[in-house]
């Protein structure tokens, strides 16, 4: 059950992701493909949950799990976020960003091979430098892009911020809370896709 919640939550979110591609493909804008993007990150890292749900967690799974969960989610909706107001820069920092992301979670070594069936803590099987400052670092400018034009925009565009702060806050209230199981963050994904695919269309 916990594995069927987490691949249904997983695919939600790439179908949300798909669309917003659909709306870029239409449009060129920037902002949807970043959007886009952040989603499907979203997707697989649910993906990388499912499959250790379903199979038990592995070093792959993990790394999965951590390289699209932890490290490019936040940070490609922010720099979508910045994208929507005209800030151009925003582009080539988050493909520089991702770029290294992948590089680091391909060649970090783990300290502590991963099993079992609970979701892994990242402290136990990462060092401090470079994938978890890389991921503290990303997630915090993410997480200051996507918040802050959100609250500075929430007056011309109300319902869309709300949203996105919504979905936002309880996206990272599931990642805070994935020692509860798969299935309790799974759902925590499958509603903030939801909330945050809302407030991406309503502010688009």
């Amino acid at each position: 059950m916990e594995a069927l919640l987490a691949f249904g939550a997983a695919l939600l979110a790439l179908r949300l992701s798909g669309l917003l591609a659909a709306r870029w493909r239409a449009s060129r804008l920037p902002h949807l493909a970043a959007w886009s993007a952040g989603l499907a990150a979203y997707a697989l890292g649910a993906g990388a949950l499912a499959w250790g749900a379903a199979a038990g967690w592995d070093d792959r799974a993990f790394r999965a799990y951590y390289l699209f969960g932890g490290l490019l989610t936040a940070p490609l909706l922010g720099a979508g976020s910045l994208l929507s107001i005209g800030r151009r820069l925003a582009a080539p920092v988050v493909l520089v960003y991702v770029g290294l992301a992948v590089g680091v979670v391909l060649a970090e070594p783990l300290t502590a091979p991963v099993s079992g069936t609970t979701i892994p803590a990242a402290q136990d099987h990462l060092d401090y430098v470079p994938a978890r400052i890389l991921a503290l670092a990303g997630n915090i400018a993410g997480s200051l892009a996507l918040v802050g034009v959100a609250l500075l925009s929430l007056r011309r565009r109300p319902l869309g911020n709300a949203l996105l702060l919504a979905g936002f806050t309880l996206a990272a209230a599931g990642s805070a809370l994935s020692g509860l199981g798969a299935a309790e963050t799974g759902a925590f994904i499958a509603v903030a896709a939801l909330l945050l695919y809302g407030g991406t269309i309503a502010r688009a």
